[in-house]
């Protein structure tokens, strides 16, 4: 136990740490729902309250904040930044739209939203999901007024697929926070991720698109002068499939061959050794930057001007994701040092409450009342943390994909997403609710589905 999580102790019963963070987290609820401030300013005021009703004295609570936010910057930050980079080199270069043109020119109607599904789910790898978004709803709108098909049935398949690699699979934020918070295996943590995405993008994508688009009918609104000059502009780019799918690849093979190196050679293998370095995420992730600038980036036809200024240019969109992670990263510690996550877990403990049943429902709580996979993700994380230090390896990975699916569930009015989807594909308010909010719920009580199968197996 910490020092500050001692002083709390003594100076505070266990219902007034429970009190605190009940009031912590209103305060945050309240700033980023009601009163619409930045959640970055909400986390640091949610923790200054958190830590004054928990008997902190004020000093203690700025060096705890400080110290949380440094340590979320110095573990997650890094590979935030260098995955935007390949993000903006896979959609600036014209490698994305490559991929997608491949794809959707090879297969039929009725294997088009099947072939949307897996394209979103290969591009949103490296992608932020509002960059994905932003990068995939234009070509699928495209296609559907090309085809015949409907936009709903190609449209969710593609936002399951940006959507689920978003909430399981690193190097996105929301993983990232919960195995820096949890002290998970990233290697484990990818692997299970991919395994409990494969049946979620296809339950929430191909066949939910297909159920709903026959019930909801969406028309496909007509193209903006803009958007026909960006896709002329992108088309004179062509840097090649193969590279594109090598680079966007090449992280995650790395990440995850050194995780099966940890489950099946011994230490101090030679293979393991290198795998360990090589598959070390920002290694890892530098490695696929360095890569992209020549696939994607020469091989586009930019100079090494051009590509610094893409590569450069993706860094100030991220910089409020960089900085909410940082806050909520503050905003955990404070609750562990404050001794909170302590008390939770021995009342999760003497209620014989499952650890992953518990994490998932506390990050749905927050998530619907925030509006925000991340503050749902990091703050879920900091209150079951003690409990990861109970459960083995595997278990903690799927801890931190439980947590994960609870932050996807039911996406509704104080969500960003939300009015990004509403917009770009001209739904009305209740439209939404019924395709898109519907479709983040399946996805969260499937992936959670998922994740407790594999408990019972691993």
């Amino acid at each position: 136990m910490s020092t500050l999580a001692a002083e709390a102790l003594t100076n505070a019963g266990s219902g007034q740490l429970i009190l605190a963070a009940v009031l912590g987290i209103a305060v945050v609820i309240l700033l980023i729902a009601w009163a619409k401030w930045h959640p970055f300013l909400a986390l640091i005021l949610g923790s200054a309250v958190l830590g004054l009703v928990a008997g902190v004295g004020p000093g203690n609570i700025v060096t705890s904040f400080t110290t949380g936010l440094g340590s979320t910057v110095g573990s997650v930050g890094l590979l935030i930044a260098l995955g935007s980079m390949i993000g903006a080199l896979l959609a600036q270069s014209g490698g994305a739209d490559s991929i997608v043109r491949r794809i959707v020119n090879g297969v039929g109607g009725a294997a088009l939203p099947w072939a949307m599904a897996g394209v979103a789910a290969l591009i949103g790898l490296p992608l932020f999901f509002e960059v994905g978004v932003v990068l995939l709803v234009p070509i699928v709108l495209l296609v559907a007024r090309r085809t015949d098909v409907g936009l709903l049935r190609i449209g969710i398949p593609a936002l399951a697929g940006l959507s689920v690699l978003h909430g399981l699979v690193p190097p996105h934020p929301g993983p990232l926070v919960a195995i820096a918070s949890l002290h998970a295996d990233l290697g484990l943590t990818l692997i299970f991720g991919l395994i409990c995405a494969i049946p979620t993008v296809i339950i929430a994508g191909p066949v939910f698109g297909n159920f709903i688009s026959k019930r909801v009918p969406v028309p496909v609104p007509p193209p903006l002068q803009k958007e026909k000059d960006e896709e002329a502009e992108i088309e004179g780019r062509n840097p090649g499939v193969w590279p594109a799918v090598l680079t966007v690849l090449l992280p995650i093979v790395l990440m995850l061959a050194r995780g099966i190196a940890e489950l099946t050679l011994d230490k101090g293998n030679g293979v393991r050794s290198a795998l360990d370095v090589l598959g070390n995420p920002p290694v890892a992730l530098l490695l696929g930057v360095l890569l992209a600038m020549w696939t994607l980036g020469k091989r586009a036809g930019f100079d090494r001007r051009g590509t610094s200024a893409v590569i450069g240019g993706s860094l100030p969109p991220i910089a409020g994701i960089l900085l909410i992670v940082a806050a909520g990263g503050g905003f955990k510690q404070v609750l562990v040092d404050a001794g909170v996550g302590n008390v939770v877990a021995d009342a999760a403990k003497d209620a014989n409450i499952n650890a992953l049943l518990l994490g998932f429902l506390v990050a749905v709580g927050i998530r619907v009342a925030t509006g925000s996979a991340t503050v749902a993700t990091i703050t879920a994380a900091g209150i079951v943390a003690p409990l990861a230090t109970t459960l083995d390896h595997p278990t903690v990975a799927l801890l931190a994909l439980a947590i994960g699916c609870g932050s996807l569930f039911f996406s509704h009015v104080n969500d960003a997403g939300f009015w990004l989807v509403k917009e770009y594909f001209g739904m009305t308010v209740g439209q939404t609710i019924k395709t898109w909010s519907i479709m983040e719920t399946i996805i969260s009580i499937v992936g959670f589905g998922c994740v407790m199968l594999l408990s019972l197996v691993v």
